[in-house]
């Protein structure tokens, strides 16, 4: 029978290259946990698998949990390749109309963020072919206001 280090040891490192390929972190830290589990179990091999479940467990979500509560996402970490807030005050032309209740699309004469043509929302209606500024970005779409 395999001893229970080297499938700890396996199991850090499937979760190890799993994080690898996603890219996500969380799985990272499960892979962490698992190969501390394999160096405990070198030190303690006779620790009943209650214990080492419990001891995974409690591995995982404690570095988890602090991970979480230190990172902090920040809004340039969301936005790269932009300067911050460029596109704030650009004008272009209302080329499907938009309102409260009607997503529309605004188009630039010069591109906008790599784009000409963009989705866009406001909070008052805005007739097809008006001129309207950016006032937010909102995901994929431009949040516009009318140009007076």
């Amino acid at each position: 029978m395999i001893e229970a280090i080297w499938l700890w040891a396996a199991l850090g490192i499937i979760l190890l290259a799993a994080e690898m390929a996603t890219g996500t972190f969380y799985l990272l830290w499960l892979g962490i946990a698992a190969l501390c589990l394999a160096l405990v179990m070198a030190l303690w091999p006779t620790l009943s698998q209650a214990v080492q479940f419990a001891l995974f467990a409690f591995l995982s979500l404690g570095s988890l949990a602090t991970w979480r509560a230190y990172y902090k996402k920040t809004a340039i970490d969301s936005r790269v390749g932009q300067a911050q807030g460029e596109e704030i005050g650009r004008v272009g032309i209302v080329t499907a109309a938009t309102g409260p209740t009607q997503n529309g699309q605004i188009s630039f004469t010069q591109g906008l963020m790599g784009s000409r043509e963009w989705a866009a929302v406001s909070n008052e209606t805005i007739e097809l072919g008006s001129q309207a500024k950016v006032i937010a970005v909102e995901g994929n779409a431009l949040r516009i206001s009318k140009n007076i």
